[in-house]
C-alpha cells in the first residue's frame, strides 16, 4: 500500500506530529478532513485504495482500527494475564501512519482485576467493546451512515483475525498454554451479545453475516470470512445490515 502524502501546503496534522487521542477522534465527526482524526483517516484510506464511496473507506478504516485494538488487548491478556489501561484518553493516534506506528500509549499502568478466564474476558469487554468499539461505531454511523450490523460484523471479523494470529503464534512457538488461553478467551468474547450474532465459527475459522464492502474497492473482491462467496452484482445496501 502506498503512503499518501498531502500536497505542498496542506496542514497535515500527521506530518507535523500533531497526533490526537482516540477519545478526541471518537467525538462527533465533521467533514473537515484536517479538523478530525477519524475523518482524516477515512479520507487517507479512500485515496490509498482509490475508493470513491466514503462509506466503503469508512468501513475498512473502522475494521483496521478494531483489529489493532483487539490485537493489543488479546496479546496482553493471553501472554501476561493482565491488560494495560487502554483508555481512549490515554491512547495517542496518528491517523496518517500505518500499523504498528499509529497508536502510542502515553502511560503504562496495569488494570486491576482477576486473572481467571471469565475475569479476563470481562476486562477485555470493558476495555475494547465499551471503551472503544461502542463510541467508534457511533461516530462512524453518525458521519458515514453505516449500519450497526456491518460495523459489529467488522468487530467480529477483527476479533476472529486477532485470535487466529495469536493462536498461530502460540502453536509456532510451542506455547500450548497460550493457544488454549486464546481459544478460551475468544469463546468468551464471542458470547457477548454484541458479538455473538456477527458470524459463525468453526475452530479458528469465521464466516461473518455481513459484508465490509471491500468488494466495492477498485480491484477488490470478497474477504475470506465474507458472507458472500463472490462479489454481488446488486447494490451493496442489502449487505450493510
Amino acid at each position: 500500500m502506498r503512503t499518501v502524502r498531502p500536497a505542498v501546503g496542506d496542514p497535515d496534522p500527521v506530518q507535523t506530529g500533531q497526533s490526537t487521542t482516540l477519545a478526541k477522534a471518537y467525538e462527533k465527526l465533521t467533514s473537515d478532513v484536517y479538523g478530525n482524526a477519524l475523518t482524516f483517516r477515512v479520507d487517507a484510506v479512500s485515496r490509498r485504495l482509490g475508493a470513491t464511496e466514503p462509506r466503503v473507506a469508512a468501513s475498512i478504516a473502522h475494521q483496521a482500527l478494531a483489529a489493532r485494538l483487539w490485537s493489543v488487548a488479546l496479546g496482553c491478556a493471553v501472554r501476561y494475564g493482565r491488560l494495560p489501561d487502554l483508555d481512549p484518553g490515554l491512547l495517542l493516534w496518528d491517523p496518517g501512519a500505518t500499523a504498528p506506528d499509529d497508536l502510542r500509549l502515553t502511560g503504562l499502568r496495569a488494570l486491576p482485576g482477576g486473572t481467571g478466564p471469565a475475569a479476563l474476558a470481562g476486562t477485555v469487554v470493558r476495555v475494547v467493546v465499551d471503551g472503544h468499539l461502542v463510541p467508534l461505531g457511533a461516530a462512524v454511523r453518525d458521519r458515514y451512515g453505516l449500519a450497526a450490523g456491518l460495523l459489529w460484523g467488522n468487530a467480529g471479523s477483527a476479533l476472529a483475525g486477532a485470535a487466529r494470529e495469536l493462536d498461530r503464534w502460540a502453536r509456532a512457538n510451542r506455547c500450548a498454554d497460550a493457544a488454549a488461553r486464546t481459544r478460551t478467551l475468544a469463546d468468551a468474547l464471542f458470547a457477548h451479545p454484541l458479538l455473538s450474532a456477527t458470524g459463525t465459527r468453526a475452530g479458528p475459522a469465521f464466516r461473518r453475516r455481513s459484508c465490509c464492502l471491500y468488494y466495492r474497492v477498485p480491484g477488490g473482491g470478497v474477504c475470506g470470512d465474507c458472507c458472500f462467496t463472490q462479489p454481488p452484482r446488486s447494490s451493496p445496501r442489502a449487505a450493510s445490515g
